[in-house]
Order: C-alpha cells, then sequence, then structure tokens
C-alpha cells in the first residue's frame, strides 16, 4: 500500500517561526552548557588546588582557543539565562499569544547577540 502524503527531505525549505528557533536554541544550549562544564569544572580545580595551579589556568587562558572556548562557555550561558527567563515569563500567563511569542524570541535572540558580543569585546581586549 503506497502512501499518497508530501515528503520534503530539503530541511533547508523549512522556514520556523522566531519563536520556534528561540525553543530550540534553548534546549542546544543546555546541552553545550553540559559540556562546557567539562572546561569550567577543569579550570576551577586546578586554579583552586595551588598557586602554581592558579598560574597554569591563566597561561591557558592567554592562547585563542582557550578564549574562544570560553568566550563559548559564556554566550551558551547568557542565551540559557535569557530563554529560561522568557520561558517562566510565559509560564505565568504572559506572551503566549502567537505575535507576542515571536516578539519575546526576537528580542531574546538580538539581546543576546548584543550580549554575546560584549562578552567578546570584553574578554579579548
Amino acid at each position: 500500500m503506497k502512501k499518497q502524503r508530501p515528503v520534503n527531505l530539503d530541511l533547508t525549505t523549512i522556514s520556523f517561526p522566531a519563536s520556534a528557533s528561540a525553543s530550540i536554541l534553548h534546549r542546544v544550549t543546555g546541552v553545550a552548557m553540559f559540556f562546557a562544564l567539562v572546561f569550567v569544572i577543569w579550570a576551577w580545580a586546578v586554579s583552586l588546588s595551588s598557586p602554581e595551579g592558579f598560574e597554569t589556568v591563566k597561561s591557558v587562558m592567554q592562547s585563542f582557543i582557550a578564549k574562544f572556548i570560553a568566550w563559548g562557555t559564556i554566550t551558551v550561558l547568557t542565551y540559557h539565562i535569557l530563554g529560561g527567563l522568557r520561558h517562566l515569563v510565559m509560564d505565568m500567563g504572559h506572551w503566549e499569544e502567537l505575535e507576542s511569542g515571536n516578539t519575546s524570541a526576537k528580542v531574546t535572540i538580538a539581546l543576546w547577540i548584543v550580549l554575546a558580543v560584549v562578552a567578546g569585546v570584553w574578554l579579548w581586549f
């Protein structure tokens, strides 16, 4: 029996609303934070072990890759907090309509981009 239904395998043609993108991004940043904890816990453990350990972490943090990982960690944490606050407001009964939900998602993503740039400037300069 052949089913006559449309099949769309080209994912680039699918357009998500801003609220869907914000929700998916919130989940992705949650997973990314889990993996970023490996770097954060290592840095805390080594830096608090001794003065030499602190100097080791300090010297490692001077490299481009370490700064990029730190910036990524800060950026992921920032979006996850902003997205979480957005979801909390929605849980209280606000921004649940389609228009206000999309607007709050766009504002959240725009604020995240601004804060990511600020974090990058702060970290590299």
